[in-house]
């Protein structure tokens, strides 16, 4: 079976406390709202101590439009790609050697939070030495769910080309799609909990020999749900200004009741039972969110510990944010025969869901 054999994370350069992300949204909100105090709680309650993000807080003072907006999340993008992909394919701890830009045989590229044509892993591959048949499978608009999706299509491929090496790129800049005159709860919500990141993944079929150094994480199956009816839960309105955030207030206990039956079906379907799950990988949408998986599902609250460690240190990065969960969990000396369980959740709603079983 298909494995995911490195994982690597590029960090932006400027880190803002959630302190003084805090203080700004006071400045920033407090004549709109007359209760501004009892909702600024949400930054302290969200478990949130620092974020990174692409510009510094001074950028987010001034008005931006959506072309300069967009020209910033290109140029980041790319650096931080690059990056990225550089710290993964040589990363080490996990690989026995380096891996060649040339041994790559397809590049997926996730992102929901800017556009560029050409696609990002395009350009990406106009600054580092791929073959130039690489494969590009550019996907955009999954939002949170879209690592996850994109592990889960980079299993397809590595199921139909055993011999593939295949790159999951992940880059997110939320903070570049933020609304400085848009005064509403979502945004406010938002400016408390999204951040910038970026992460990249090496999935190789089973026939490829000679890279790993340790025991992994085996891809045994995939799931893709989307529930009927629920394209207002979250995602963007697209505005001449950019990107506006959607967010439905509804979300914790649509998870609490809509997650389990989805879990318990796919997990039956692979013939393993939830107590069987070692290690829960989870995307950390947010604290409440991570508190409606332990809910839904009857973990214990320790199963989630490296989601909120992650969330508490970078936020939510939308896509990516699933990539630094699950390399603390490669990280670990996790015995061979493990489960885990990799979730997101994203627009459409949505759920992505990896069976996955570590072995040497």
């Amino acid at each position: 079976m298909p494995a995911i054999l490195s994982v690597a994370e590029a960090v932006p350069p400027y880190e803002i406390k959630q302190e003084q992300a805090m203080e700004f949204s006071r400045e920033l909100f407090s004549e709109k709202f007359y209760d501004i105090e009892r909702l600024l709680k949400a930054f302290q309650n969200g478990q949130i101590e620092k974020r990174h993000f692409v510009k510094s807080m001074e950028w987010f003072k001034e008005d931006h439009s959506f072309e300069e907006k967009n020209n910033a999340y290109i140029e980041s993008a790319v650096f931080l790609g690059v990056k990225a992909i550089e710290n993964c394919l040589s990363n080490r701890i996990f690989l026995d050697r380096e891996v060649d830009y040339e041994e790559i045989d397809a590049i997926f590229y996730i992102s929901t939070t800017g556009l560029s044509t050409p696609s990002i892993e395009a350009r990406i591959m106009n600054v580092l030495p791929f073959r130039t048949n690489t494969k590009r499978v550019p996907i955009w608009g999954l939002g949170c769910a879209g690592g996850a999706a994109g592990l889960s299509r980079a299993f397809e491929y590595c199921l139909a080309f055993p011999e593939a090496k295949v790159l999951v790129l992940s880059v997110e800049l939320c903070g570049l799609t933020f609304q400085r005159n848009d005064l509403s709860k979502s945004n406010l919500i938002g400016t408390s909990l999204f951040a910038d990141g970026a992460a990249c993944v090496l999935v190789c079929g089973e026939k490829v020999e000679g890279l790993k150094k340790r025991a992994v994480p085996v891809i045994v199956n995939t799931q893709s749900t989307i529930m009927p009816a629920s394209l207002d839960v979250m995602g963007w309105e697209i505005k001449n200004q950019g990107l506006f955030v959607v967010f439905s207030r509804d979300i914790p206990t649509i998870i609490e009741n809509w997650l389990k039956p989805n879990v318990s079906k796919f997990l039956a379907e692979n013939k393993v039972d939830l107590n069987q799950i070692e290690h829960f990988i989870a995307h950390p949408g947010g604290k409440k969110v991570i508190d409606a998986y332990l809910t839904s599902l009857e973990l214990p609250a320790t199963m989630t510990d490296i989601s909120l460690d992650v969330l508490k240190n970078h936020g939510n990065m939308s896509s990516a944010t699933i990539f630094y969960v699950l390399k603390r969990y490669m990280e670990m000396d996790v015995l061979p025969g493990a489960y885990g369980l990799c979730t997101a959740l994203g627009p459409g709603f949505s759920s992505e869901l990896l069976l996955v079983r570590w072995e040497s």
